[in-house]
C-alpha cells in the first residue's frame, strides 16, 4: 500500500488530538481532584461512586435524625426535672399544712401557691420542641392541657418514633399522660383541702407526692436509658461515616503525585509528537526543487 503525505498528516493530527484529549483529562483531574468528572470517563467508578455517595448521604440524614431525637429526649428530661422541683415544693407546703398551726392568712398564701404550682405542672406538660408538643404522643400539634383542663385523646399515649439507622427506630417521646393527670388532680384536691381547712388530709397528700416523685424518677431513668442508646448510635454512625467516606474517597479521589507524574510524562510525549510531526509535514515540492 502506498503511504501518501496526506495519510501521514492525518495520522499525525489524529494522534495529536488524542494526546490533547488525554492531557485535558489529566488536567481536569488535577483541578477537581476526582478520577471521574463525567460518567464516560470510567462507568464502573461512576456507578460505585453513586452507591458510596448514597450511603454517605443516608448516614448524614440519620445523624440529623439523631439530633432531633436528642432535642426530644433532652427537653423531656429537663421538663421532668422541673416537675420534680415542683413536687419538692408541694411536699413542703403539704407538710406545713399537716402541722395545723397556720393562720388563715398563711393558708390563703398556700392556696395561691398551690394554684401556681398546678399551672406550672400544666405548662411543663405542654412543653414544645419547635412547634411540636413532646408529651402529646402522636398529636404533636395538640397541647396536653388547654385552659387548665387535660384534653381527652387516645393518641396522647402513642409512641413517636424516628429512624436512626436502617430499620432501627427509636422512641423519642415519653408517655407521661397518666402521671400529669394524677399530679394535676392531686393539686386540685389539695386546693379543696386548704379551702375546707382539712389539715388531716395533708398526711395523705404527702404520701401521694412521694409516689408521684417516684414516678418522675422512674420516667427519667427510662429517658436516661434511651439517652445512652442514642449515644451508642451516634458512635456507630460516626464509625460508619468514616468508613463510607474513605470508600468514596478511595474510589473517586486521585493520587496527586501519580497524576502529576503522568501529566509530565504525557507532556513530554506530546512535545516529541509535535517535533516528529513538524519533520513529517515540513517537506514540500519547493523543498525538492531547491
Amino acid at each position: 500500500m502506498r503511504v501518501t503525505q496526506s495519510m501521514l498528516s492525518n495520522n499525525m493530527l489524529r494522534n495529536l488530538s488524542a494526546s490533547y484529549n488525554k492531557m485535558g483529562k489529566l488536567q481536569d483531574q488535577l483541578v477537581t481532584g476526582k478520577k471521574v468528572n463525567r460518567p464516560s470517563d470510567d462507568p464502573v467508578v461512576a456507578m460505585k461512586g453513586i452507591g458510596y455517595r448514597t450511603t454517605v448521604n443516608k448516614i448524614a440524614q440519620f445523624q440529623r435524625n439523631l439530633g432531633e431525637v436528642n432535642n426530644w429526649i433532652d427537653s423531656s428530661d429537663d421538663a421532668l426535672d422541673h416537675v420534680g422541683q415542683v413536687m419538692h415544693r408541694a411536699k413542703e407546703l403539704a407538710t406545713n399544712m399537716a402541722n395545723g398551726t397556720l393562720t388563715p392568712e398563711d393558708r390563703k398564701k398556700i392556696q395561691s401557691e398551690i394554684d401556681q404550682l398546678r399551672e406550672q405542672i400544666q405548662d411543663l406538660a405542654n412543653t414544645k420542641v419547635g412547634d411540636k408538643y413532646i408529651f402529646s404522643g402522636t398529636k404533636t400539634d395538640k397541647p396536653l392541657f388547654k385552659d387548665g383542663v387535660m384534653q381527652a385523646d387516645d393518641a396522647f399515649g402513642k409512641a413517636v418514633e424516628i429512624e436512626v439507622f436502617d430499620g432501627v427506630m427509636l422512641q423519642v417521646n415519653t408517655d407521661t399522660v397518666d402521671m400529669f393527670k394524677e399530679i394535676d388532680e392531686m393539686f386540685g384536691q389539695m386546693k379543696e383541702a386548704v379551702e375546707d381547712e382539712n389539715t388531716t388530709q395533708f398526711d395523705q397528700f404527702i404520701g401521694q407526692i412521694d409516689a408521684n416523685m417516684d414516678k418522675v424518677l422512674t420516667t427519667r431513668a427510662d429517658i436516661g436509658a434511651r439517652q445512652n442508646r442514642v449515644e451508642m448510635m451516634e458512635n456507630r454512625l460516626s464509625s460508619q461515616e468514616v468508613a463510607a467516606t474513605k470508600q468514596m474517597s478511595d474510589n473517586e479521589d486521585i493520587d496527586y503525585e501519580e497524576v502529576i507524574t503522568e501529566m509530565l510524562t504525557q507532556e513530554a510525549v506530546h512535545r516529541a509528537a509535535l517535533a516528529v510531526g513538524a519533520r513529517i509535514i515540513q517537506p514540500s515540492l519547493v523543498d525538492f526543487l531547491r
